[in-house]
């Protein structure tokens, strides 16, 4: 019996001593992130039967397991990668937000300052000093467009060295998980006792895996984690892990997207499958804040620059010439995909239709189509080029296109950035008309003629029709008129039925009438000459600020670019409030989680007070069981 009793006494004080090592491992890991607490399973050791029944034998310890819920464990890492990613996005998203809604380092003060300068110079256009500031605030307009772009690109590019930067984690994260599926295998084999210190390693990874990208934990029979992160994409399979690469977008390569690396090659993965955490953060950023924006802010660069232009080039200089050029306009961006065996050329043709996408241009071996990858719509097919799509004009380069080419067309991401000053003489700024109107002395009614308006569209020469002189003389009665470009030695019209109010347009200029004429009157049309103080053109320059000429007509620069600011502040502010719910949503399941899980030092310091009761009384009924064995020695 004493050896009955000394046995319990040992297996209670195996048990007792069992617990008090669990207890002091998880005070000691009360901080440790990842740790699960632990706990000894104990059950009564088999009972022996003896002529008086069955006497128990003692404590068997059965299990040192882990306090997890697994349901709890993979909230917590959903909740982590969705906090991750918005607090990314809205790190990034930020900055541009920042950026183009700084009221003084923001492109509205520039663009008005440009257009105060044009409006100064139509109050004097004669005068040098108005002219060269004129020249000097597009100076500074083009620097700060430059800017602008400049800050983006640098985000872009911090884009991708971030990419790279997460994918050498993820990559890191995935061989430690791959290491300690095999040293877990190893260990615990088919037992059902499992390294749980090796398992708490093996789950804290997964959550920091799930800040960098959405991670997926599939559980195998021998206890080991397959992981898959984004849509599907294998990253650890038993003791293997794939290796992820950053690569070279296949469109732009310019910029870094993900793949897979096999043989030391790389294979892209589309980028819209990679979701959820920090990785997924910067590829969404790029795609749907920073693209957009960049190419908003060229739009408005490249938009300013043609209508601009367009019009400049109908007025006329101080030596007479008809005006060229004001902004040097950058062309669209075109890359060719590689192993594309040809060329094709871009031309910017209407600034109206210019959207905010970038266009990938296919050849399958017979016809060309046009994909606008904002919303994926198609144009096309093209039998043959020059075709003309949402103001671009595409046509066929140098090369002969085979089955399988494809292009990257960006109309306006380089807008911003390439948008230059054409001229750099104050006298070459067109701010006069090339053409007057004028009343003869001796007409004898009272019949006037506005100053003409040369048609933008049809923007003849002026040495062509348009400076040729024309005169319109009235009939008798003057109820009529006849037109008569004397230049050329021309009748344009006769007997036009004369009212007042009423427009005539030829030779690419349009004017109108009004008074009343008598017989013989005649209204003169010819080229301007000697116009130094001519500010026609110049009033129309500045009134290009508010021409709706962008958005299909809907949007003035300036309201392109209040839209452009309101699009990224919406989006800055959607992320901060959809962040800040989820941050609450993270801190509830982390709390559930670690009710479970987590340490409760109050908890484990009376635990160590049973433990120790627990081993002094099993130190006890030893003591007891020695007794008596010396009281059975002792009998004679």
């Amino acid at each position: 019996m004493s050896g009955s009793v000394m046995n319990i006494g040992l297996t209670a004080l195996n048990a007792a001593q069992a617990g008090l090592v669990t207890t002091g491992h998880n005070i000691s890991n009360a901080s440790t992130a990842g740790y699960h607490r632990q706990r000894v399973d104990t059950s009564p050791q088999l009972p022996q039967l003896s002529g008086g029944g069955f006497f128990g034998r003692g404590v068997e310890v059965d299990n040192v397991r882990r306090a997890y819920s697994e349901v709890l464990d993979r909230q917590t890492q959903l909740a982590q990668t969705q906090v991750s990613f918005y607090d990314t996005y809205a790190a990034q998203v930020n900055q541009i937000n920042n950026l183009v809604a700084d009221p003084a380092s923001g492109l509205s003060p520039a663009m008005q300052e440009f257009f105060r300068a044009v409006q100064d110079l139509s109050a004097s256009p004669g005068t040098t000093t108005s002219r060269q500031a004129l020249l000097s605030e597009t100076g500074a307009l083009v620097s700060r467009f430059g800017a602008l772009d400049q800050r983006l690109t640098d985000l872009r590019s911090g884009v991708n060295i971030e990419v790279s930067g997460t994918v050498e984690a993820i990559n890191s994260i995935a061989s430690q998980i791959a290491r300690l599926n095999g040293r877990i295998a190893t260990l615990a084999g088919s037992s059902p006792l499992q390294p749980n210190d090796l398992l708490d390693q093996r789950d804290n990874l997964v959550l920091e895996l799930n800040k960098l990208v959405s991670a997926q934990v599939i559980r195998q029979s021998d206890g080991g984690y397959n992981v898959t992160i984004g849509t599907g994409q294998a990253l650890v399979v038993g003791e293997a892990a794939l290796s992820l690469a950053a690569v070279a977008n296949a469109d732009d390569p310019r910029q870094l997207d993900v793949g897979y690396l096999f043989n030391g090659a790389p294979v892209p993965i589309d980028s819209r499958s990679i979701t959820g955490g920090s990785l997924g953060a910067l590829l969404q950023f790029r795609s749907e804040s920073l693209d957009p924006a960049q190419n908003a802010l060229g739009r408005i660069a490249v938009g300013l620059g043609m209508m601009f232009n367009e019009q400049h080039r109908i007025g006329q200089d101080l030596n007479g010439v008809a005006g060229g050029d004001f902004f040097r306009v950058p062309a669209p961006t075109v890359i060719p995909a590689a192993g594309t065996s040809s060329t094709i050329d871009a031309t910017l043709v209407d600034a109206s239709a210019l959207t905010l996408s970038d266009y990938r241009v296919s050849f399958d071996g017979t016809a060309y189509t046009v994909t606008r990858l904002g919303d994926n719509v198609t144009s096309g097919p093209f039998a043959t080029l020059p075709a003309t799509v949402d103001g671009v004009t595409l046509s066929a380069g140098a090369g002969t296109p085979a089955s399988g080419n494809s292009w990257l067309v960006q109309p306006t991401r380089l807008g911003a950035r390439e948008l230059a000053l054409a001229i750099g003489d104050p006298s070459l700024i067109a701010a006069a008309a090339p053409v007057r109107a004028l009343a003869t002395v001796s007409n004898l009614g009272s019949a006037t003629i506005e100053a003409p308006v040369v048609d933008a569209a049809t923007q003849p020469p002026l040495n062509g029709a348009l400076s040729n002189t024309v005169t319109l003389t009235f009939n008798d009665p003057p109820s009529t008129f006849n037109v008569v470009d004397n230049t050329a030695a021309t009748t344009l019209a006769s007997n036009v039925a004369y009212t007042p109010g009423m427009t005539l347009s030829y030779n690419g200029w349009s004017t109108r009438l009004a008074g009343r004429p008598e017989a013989s009157d005649t209204l003169v049309v010819q080229a301007n000459t000697g116009g130094r103080t001519d500010n026609r053109n110049a009033l129309l320059l500045a009134g290009l600020q508010s021409v709706p000429g962008l958005d299909g007509g809907a949007s003035t620069f300036q309201t392109a670019y209040s839209a452009m600011v309101g699009s990224v502040g919406a989006i800055a502010s959607e992320v901060k409030v959809t962040g800040t719910a989820l941050a609450g949503i993270l801190k509830e399941t982390r709390v559930a989680q670690q009710s479970v899980a987590g340490v409760n030092l109050d908890e484990e310091a009376a635990n160590l007070i049973r433990f120790q009761q627990a081993y002094q009384a099993a130190s006890k009924l030893i003591s007891v069981s020695s007794r008596l064995f010396d009281s059975i020695l002792a009998i004679n």
